[in-house]
């Protein structure tokens, strides 16, 4: 992977978003895919931290560099691209993620994120601490409202500070046998399976890249078609 990639930020504004496949010419005809994800969860839940593993650096705001507050409260979108990310019908072809981080899903606004993603989602990525799941969430009810039933298909589920449970000495299979019921039947619903990220990495480039490949593969599941934000949900 070229640890060149660029980084493209893009704070608090709508951004047209490119078609699933582009071509660009240098030397050789290379092929273009750019992936919009979008990242939901709860408060605290470790999201911003998610969007810096997946573009690879340090970009997005987590929460205790807001103002000392451990809520991000505004929406931040940053692209990245990845030279050379997969072989596509035997040619070289460039992935672009396109991150749109969000507010905790009880303060988010249908008709903000239709504006930042006017063309749709390609992978919901669903965040939750691996330290706080005994607090009974709606996440299914709310990712329902945004995305309708459709959203099973575009759902990766990532479980944040995976580091908590190696100092107590669970191993995320036997963590997840002992997962309260509303996490249980979330890991069941989604399609893409669940990966665990380790908050205490120095490295988010390293540490992303099981992310990055299990997005990659929630969209080719999909033959990389994106699904839309109902706009005319409240929450």
């Amino acid at each position: 992977m070229d640890s060149t990639s660029e980084l493209r930020p893009h704070v608090n504004s709508p951004v047209d978003v490119l078609g699933p496949w582009r071509r660009h010419h240098d030397d050789r005809e290379r092929n273009l895919m750019t992936l919009n994800v979008l990242l939901l969860g709860d408060r605290q839940s470790g999201r911003s931290s998610v969007g810096n593993a997946l573009i690879g650096g340090h970009e997005f705001l987590t929460g205790p560099q807001i103002l000392g507050v451990s809520t991000t409260t505004e929406y931040q979108v940053l692209s990245r691209n990845f030279p050379g990310f997969f072989r596509r019908q035997g040619a070289e072809s460039d992935l672009t993620f396109r991150v749109t981080d969000t507010p905790p899903l009880t303060l988010l606004c249908p008709e903000s994120l239709h504006q930042l993603c006017p063309d749709g989602v390609h992978v919901v990525v669903v965040v939750v601490r691996v330290d706080t799941t005994h607090e009974h969430t709606h996440l299914e009810q709310q990712l329902e409202h945004l995305f309708g039933a459709g959203w099973r298909s575009h759902a990766l589920l990532v479980l944040t500070h995976a580091d908590h449970l190696k100092k107590a000495g669970f191993q995320p299979s036997v963590f997840l046998t002992k997962a309260p019921d509303w996490l249980t039947s979330l890991v069941n619903q989604v399609k893409g399976g669940v990966l665990f990220l380790d908050n205490s990495s120095d490295w988010p480039l390293m540490a992303g890249q099981p992310v990055r490949d299990g997005v990659l593969r929630v969209s080719a599941g999909n033959q990389h078609r994106a699904i839309k934000v109902r706009t005319e949900v409240t929450f």
